[in-house]
């Protein structure tokens, strides 16, 4: 039996989504109303323990979802909890979606090189995703300001962006076949690195007039997110992406995606601009 945790988040849905009709998967959450059709849901909280003891009765392989939204040791607890409920349940394979190796310059990779590490040191078998940053991600920083300027303070830096879709099918590849991809740690990054003058030209292309890429400072990008009613652990998550692509830390392409897939990844401009395009 194959257990999807994060169901009804944004990579976890589209996994489950992927996995309907399949006798042999179940779906875990902590909003089981939420869960997409066609998968049996169970309650799964990975702050409540008893939820995790029954809900990972009968499960041989896990696909951890990383359960990001929370301060560092908020996270840690949280994956520490589900890694040891599945050892203590017999699971016998845990597959994670982690962080690529680029990301360690990110204000929240150290959970994930924690959970890494609490993985490799447990006693089922295991297998690590290194996801890279979505190609939606950059679409949320492609908005132009009242005066029509883009100015995220990207600089000249760039993102090996990723869409979110392709991720979700290398987990299905391996989930349902894991025992093949144990002890085996995957980089998950995109085969364009997109930075803001693309992001400009397809922003002048969706607006039919000119969008002039000019990047503001860090200070103002913290006053607009802290603005927007974000999380105040937040801001530095944010923040520290917009400064590591700045910093030329994210633009590294070439990783292990169209192996898994056994196509060519989808493009990431084509992820950003559909998603330009569906703004109201």
């Amino acid at each position: 039996m194959i257990l999807v945790t994060g169901a009804t988040g944004g990579l976890g849905k589209l996994v489950v989504e992927r996995l309907a009709g399949r006798d042999d998967v179940v779906a875990g959450t902590r909003s089981p109303q939420q869960a997409p059709a066609g998968v049996p849901v169970r309650h799964i909280d990975f702050d409540d323990p008893a939820s995790m003891a029954d809900g990972f009765a009968g499960v041989d392989t896990l696909l951890l979802i990383s359960a990001g939204y929370g301060e560092d040791d908020v996270v840690i607890a949280r994956h520490g909890a589900a890694i040891e409920a599945a050892e203590k349940n017999g699971i016998e394979h845990i597959v994670y979606t982690s962080l690529s190796a680029a990301g360690d310059h990110l204000a929240y990779a150290l959970p994930h090189r924690w959970t890494e590490r609490r993985l490799m040191g447990g006693s089922a078998r295991w297998t690590i995703l290194r996801n890279g940053l979505y190609a939606e991600l950059l679409a949320l920083f492609a908005v132009p300001d009242p005066e029509g300027r883009l100015t995220a303070p990207l600089g000249g830096g760039r993102l090996a962006a990723v869409a979110r879709e392709d991720l979700a099918d290398a987990a299905v590849r391996v989930v349902t076949s894991a025992s093949s991809h144990a002890a085996r740690t995957y980089e998950l990054v995109g085969e364009e690195a997109i930075g803001g003058e693309d992001l400009a030209r397809l922003l002048t292309e969706a607006a039919g007039t000119p969008v002039p890429f000019e990047p503001g400072t860090l200070a103002g990008a913290r006053e607009a997110i802290t603005a927007s009613g974000a999380a105040a652990f937040q801001v530095p998550m944010l923040l520290s992406t917009l400064s590591a692509i700045a910093g030329g830390f994210m633009g590294a392409t070439g990783s292990d995606l169209a192996g898994l897939l056994g196509r060519p990844p989808r493009s990431a401009l084509d992820v950003i601009t559909a998603a330009v395009h569906a703004r109201p």
